[in-house]
């Protein structure tokens, strides 16, 4: 009995590993996308034609880094699709 609850309890450490390893790279991929999208929304004279979403984008991109930094992948895994959102719109209003 005592080794079946071991055993089970072993494969939930690992499937926890293994979980939290997938929200890392994840919130990774999306965040590089939200600095790419910034970054072609700079280039594109964002800051000057719309500043609203300049400034949400780069703020939210900030946001997903902190949380990153702090280890919640999921949490900055949204901010940085939501910096997406905000730098997405931006392009489209400065073309």
């Amino acid at each position: 009995m005592r080794k079946r609850i071991w055993v089970c309890f072993v494969i939930l450490c690992l499937l926890s590993l293994f979980s939290s390893g997938c929200s890392y790279t994840k919130a990774k991929s999306e965040m590089s996308k939200a600095t790419q999208m910034l970054s072609e929304l700079k280039a594109a004279g964002g800051l000057q034609k719309v500043p609203y979403e300049y400034c949400s984008a780069e703020k939210f991109l900030e946001i997903a880094d902190k949380e990153f930094r702090r280890s919640d992948y999921g949490r900055a895994e949204k901010f940085a699709i939501r910096s997406q959102a905000a730098a997405q719109t931006g392009l489209s209003k400065a073309k």
